[in-house]
């Protein structure tokens, strides 16, 4: 099992920039691929990016490709997203996931493990 903790997130004009992290416990961080998703209220959850248990594969949805980066820490055990140029459309609570696919995964699944929440909010 795998604990997943956020943070980073905050109050930024558009155009900034914020660097979200997740902290996971135990020491199988390495062994989990990432993933950093999004959900405003009642709407359902939205991938944003995962990243592969070594690092090497990454993958973005269309509308932050190019902005963000993921990146990852096994040493540290700690994912996280680097938010660059931020859009008053990205404003909303980001969750960090961990899943046993290696590669990481695009679907948010009621299996995979699950932190608590950021809020990011941009401003015009």
């Amino acid at each position: 099992q795998v604990q997943l903790v956020e943070s980073g997130g905050g109050l930024v004009q558009a155009g900034g920039s914020l660097r979200l992290s997740c902290a996971a416990s135990g020491r199988t961080f390495s062994t989990y691929g990432m993933g950093w998703f999004r959900q405003a209220p009642g709407k359902e959850r939205e991938f944003v990016s995962t990243i592969s248990w070594n690092g090497d594969n990454t993958v973005y949805t269309d509308s932050v490709k190019g902005r963000f980066t993921i990146s990852r820490d096994n040493a540290k055990a700690t994912l996280y997203l680097q938010m660059n140029g931020l859009k008053v459309e990205d404003t909303t609570v980001y969750y960090c996931s961990a899943t046993r696919l290696l590669s990481g995964t695009t679907t948010p699944s009621r299996d995979d493990y699950w932190g608590q929440g950021t809020q990011v909010t941009v401003s015009a």
